[in-house]
């Protein structure tokens, strides 16, 4: 690789200056190296900060401007003389720096996929490869018939010709130590989890061998998609018709998988390993979309050889910041023609469901242990957010459009549904603030609630309230820079509402979000507090702790905070809101995907509001893939 592609590509934007420190770092290591691994390092670095764990060298070396979806207006005319056979070849011969396997050489090279891995992510791949190899190998032939009739019992028969695809969860995971659980918002994840594990649980009970009850650990991500799940598993299991002993082993609060795990501080590993295993019978993890690659390593190498491993997520989601789409990739051609003829057999069998069969399936190992829901309970076929957001997910953007453009009758809950750059500012401080009280009330609706503290019996009592109102609406954008991005809207919005003076950083009503995991407080990464005066009238930052309490914290141990009146996309994940208004930028953005916009628009449960700052925007990111 010349000095001049490295330098233009930095000064085109597409190369980083840390691509050109990695170059130099294997440079050191063998001054020698041939230019074309020098070059195939640069865009594995350049891969890596996009999300990928490995460069593509097949998809490289055949269109290199989709392969690194750097955009169309850059020339990489130059990088089409490299081909498949002279990647392969500098590659294999250069031992100082490249190994096909074991070893300590920085880079590996898979021959047999054509792929080049930095050795850290080749080693998490092989440990995540590895383990759900062995955990999805069937564990049972055949279920008792006390069993089958308490399945048949938490999933009674509808009068319907609709399947039945959380039964099918249910009996699929019922199989093997490994299970993956994915549908879209409202489709009945949380619900059918804890009819799993009422059966799982029964079954326990009945094992003499056993001798104890299940220890069943439930996780997630983040401490928001914690406390959502926890959350969500309570109202779940109050619901579920089973007896109070068995709701009593269900599991009621998340942890991060950080916590869970015992993170090092300055450091990537962690208390419980593959010598260190965790004490559990069965791991849950929701919203696993958002687990990347290095974590989900981990935890499969600290899961015992005995435990079960159930993931939960939407698969059609963002992935995660950091590099590797686990789930995602997991659910890569599965659903019910992805089953072969001995799964198809078992959920007949087990779940009375019988699936079409496909004689051409190609489905994957995993994806014998994986249910995709189908039926959403929270938006049916004439919800506007619903149709939205299968549209964006297909990738059809005329019907997008043909939804965006219906009469406001037909969708009521897109109110209002498309915005121009021309209205662009005007209607979002319509939308944060109305001037008359109407349904969408924006965030007039927390601000009224903090005047209104007298009417309320405690402080407690206030905060709480204050924080569920102010989680009724919430600005999102794809990015974090620019006029169009978080920093960008947060500060015109606090304009808005009247922020007592620009260098005042602390004032009653200002939301925060945590940008790091604080475990001394007990606060974690996208965790949501508000600026309030306390019993004491002293200025606190007021958090959720559970069970309607409130945990003030002083603002002055508060460092890694940031407003949060508008936050960007890929933090709102594992969150719901009333009313979501998405804000997208005046250009295409290499992070502007389907999938970052189906995840804007399944954030909202009630309400949906899409401004588009730039004609054309949208239609180019509902035709963008992920990476």
């Amino acid at each position: 690789m010349t000095i001049e592609h490295l330098e233009l590509g930095i000064a085109q934007g597409w190369l980083q200056p840390l691509d050109r420190a990695f170059v130099q770092f294997l440079n050191r290591q063998s001054p020698n190296a041939n230019s074309t691994v020098l070059l195939a390092a640069a865009l594995l670095s350049q891969q890596l900060a996009q999300g990928a764990v490995y460069l593509d060298l097949q998809a490289l070396s055949q269109d290199p401007v989709q392969s690194l979806a750097v955009g169309e207006s850059v020339d990489l005319d130059w990088l089409k003389q490299y081909q498949l056979n002279d990647w392969l070849t500098a590659l294999s011969q250069a031992d100082d720096l490249v190994a096909t396997g074991e070893g300590n050489t920085p880079l590996v090279l898979d021959v047999v996929h054509k792929r080049l891995y930095l050795r850290r992510y080749w080693q998490y791949q092989q440990t995540v490869t590895q383990v759900i190899d062995r955990l999805v190998q069937p564990v049972r032939d055949s279920l008792p018939e006390q069993v089958k009739a308490e399945i048949a019992g938490l999933f009674p028969a509808q009068n319907s010709a609709q399947t039945d695809w959380q039964k099918i969860a249910c009996v699929v995971a019922l199989r093997a130590k490994f299970s993956i659980i994915t549908g879209g918002p409202g489709t009945g994840k949380t619900t059918t989890l804890t009819k799993l594990l009422a059966v799982l649980i029964k079954m326990a009970s009945a094992d003499a061998s056993l001798g104890r009850p299940l220890n069943i650990i439930l996780a997630a991500p983040t401490g928001k998609a914690a406390a959502r799940v926890s959350e969500s598993i309570n109202g779940a299991v109050e619901k579920l018709a089973v007896d109070e002993a068995i709701k009593q082993q269900m599991p009621r609060k998340a942890s991060t998988l950080h916590r869970l795990l015992g993170s090092r501080p300055n450091s990537r590993q962690y208390k419980y390993n593959q010598h260190n295993r965790l004490v559990a019978d069965v791991v849950i993890v929701d919203e696993a979309s958002m687990i990347d690659l290095e974590m989900m390593a981990a935890l499969l190498a600290a899961l015992p050889d005995t435990a079960s491993l159930i993931l939960l997520g939407d698969k059609d989601q963002l992935a995660s910041v950091e590099p590797g789409s686990v789930l995602g990739d997991l659910c890569h051609g599965a659903g019910g023609l992805a089953y072969d003829q001995s799964t198809l057999a078992w959920i007949e069998s087990y779940a009375s469901e019988r699936l079409a069969e496909n004689p051409l399936s190609q489905g994957q190992f995993y994806n014998q242990q994986t249910t995709v829901l189908q039926h959403s309970y929270r938006f049916n076929d004439q919800s506007g957010i619903g149709n939205l957001a299968k549209a964006v997910n297909a990738g059809d953007y005329r019907k997008v459009a043909a939804i965006l453009n219906a009469p406001a009758e037909h969708y009521p809950d897109l109110n209002p549904s498309h915005i121009d750059s021309k209205t662009g500012w005007l209607a979002l401080q319509q939308l944060v603030l109305p001037e008359q009280t109407v349904r969408l009330a924006g965030y007039g609706l927390y601000r009224q609630v903090i005047k209104d503290k007298s009417s309320y019996s405690s402080v407690d009592e206030w905060a709480w309230v204050v924080l569920n109102a102010f989680d009724t609406f919430r600005v999102l954008s794809p990015l974090r820079r620019g006029v169009w991005g978080v920093e960008g809207l947060n500060q015109r919005i606090e304009q808005w509402l009247g922020q007592p003076s620009t260098s005042q950083a602390w004032y009653e009503a200002r939301p925060v979000m945590v940008t790091s995991n604080d475990y001394g407080l007990g606060l974690m990464n996208g965790d949501i507090g508000i600026a309030l005066k306390d019993q004491n009238n002293k200025l606190r930052v007021a958090f959720p702790a559970g069970d309607q309490q409130i945990h003030w914290v002083s603002p002055l141990r508060l460092p890694n905070v940031e407003t949060a009146y508008a936050m960007t996309v890929h933090k709102s994940q594992g969150s719901e809101f009333s009313h979501v208004v998405l804000v997208l930028p005046d250009q295409i953005n290499q992070v502007l995907t389907r999938e970052l916009i189906y995840t804007g628009i399944t954030r909202a449960k009630l309400d949906f509001t899409l401004l588009e700052s730039q004609v054309g925007v949208l239609e180019q990111a509902v035709g963008a893939s992920c990476r």
